[in-house]
């Protein structure tokens, strides 16, 4: 009977990942349920993590800071950000963004853990790939994660840390001119993009939702693996407290200037609408100068 149930057990897997697309990865050669260099973080660390809970179409944003949970534990070191979500509402697709501000960034690694607490996927750093700023829409470090819960499994455990080699490096960022420049189909300016920094503390999303096109299986079919189930700590409420948002900080010189210079030609063409646009960007950018442009040049070319 016990050899029947593994077999079918095998069965199942093998359908199930059978039937699972596959996944766009941010690199190719990332295989997430390749755990050989995921970090084997202790279970005395883990059982004095507490989970903030994320249900299907939620969305929770954390700020790690030195208040922050923290984990020392060989290559990571400092705050971490730990998410539970339900497994029992079919496959999953998760969002993970890491805000850009003042040229920092936490370089985000997502361990997935079953409801045991096993890992079972790992996605490095380099799976979390940059997104140039929008339209009131920041820059960051983004991924998407999609999963497939094992039969049985009622909830998955996200663990996000950032490792002492990530904070060797730096993201190359797309200066906000330029973006608004390829938005807009005018010719990108001549200058340099700022690069951010990689540290340890930063701002986190994390968004679910359930969809049919997912694609790591997690957790065993039938039970639990024979190794003992880990006591994890309490999940802990949702703090709905708004986020102070921070002030913008001044633009680089030469964004400036290429603002003003635009915002100076489409007062000249009679496109005050367009004029308007780009004082609106500027000035959520930092711009000190943008809005004393426009009121000249309005003044300027009246009769």
């Amino acid at each position: 009977m016990y050899m029947k149930k593994k077999l079918l057990a095998l069965c199942l897997s093998v359908g199930l990942l059978a039937s699972i697309p596959a996944v766009s990865l941010a690199d190719v050669n990332i295989v997430p349920q390749d755990l050989s260099s995921a970090p084997n973080i202790a279970a005395s660390q883990l059982k004095q993590i507490s989970w903030l809970p994320v249900n299907s179409t939620e969305k929770q944003t954390v700020v790690l800071d030195k208040n922050s949970q923290i984990v020392n534990f060989g290559d990571i070191q400092g705050p971490i950000a730990a998410f539970s979500v339900p497994a029992n509402i079919g496959e999953l697709t998760i969002n993970l963004t890491s805000e850009i501000t003042k040229n920092r960034v936490y370089s985000p690694n997502v361990l997935v853990f079953d409801q045991d607490m096993t890992p079972f996927a790992y996605f490095p750093s380099q799976y979390f790939e940059y997104q140039a700023p929008g339209i009131m829409v920041a820059d960051s470090l983004r991924g998407t994660i999609k999963l497939t819960p094992a039969l049985g499994q009622k909830q998955l455990y996200l663990l996000v840390f950032t490792k002492t080699s990530d904070l060797a490096k730096t993201t190359t960022q797309l200066d906000p001119a330029k973006a608004y420049a390829k938005g807009a189909g005018n010719a990108i300016p001549d200058i340099p993009d700022p690069i951010a920094k990689h540290v340890t503390d930063g701002k986190v999303t994390l968004e679910v939702a359930s969809n049919s096109s997912s694609s790591v299986l997690v957790g065993a079919l039938f039970g639990s693996p024979t190794v003992s189930p880990i006591t994890v700590g309490d999940t802990v409420s949702v703090n709905n407290a708004p986020i102070a948002q921070s002030k913008p900080k001044p633009i680089l010189a030469g964004t400036e200037d290429y603002f003003n210079q635009a915002i100076t030609q489409a007062i000249g063409k009679g496109d005050i609408d367009g004029a308007l646009k780009l004082l609106d960007e500027a000035e959520r950018l930092g711009s000190t100068t943008a809005r004393s442009t426009f009121v000249q040049k309005v003044k300027g070319n009246q009769p």
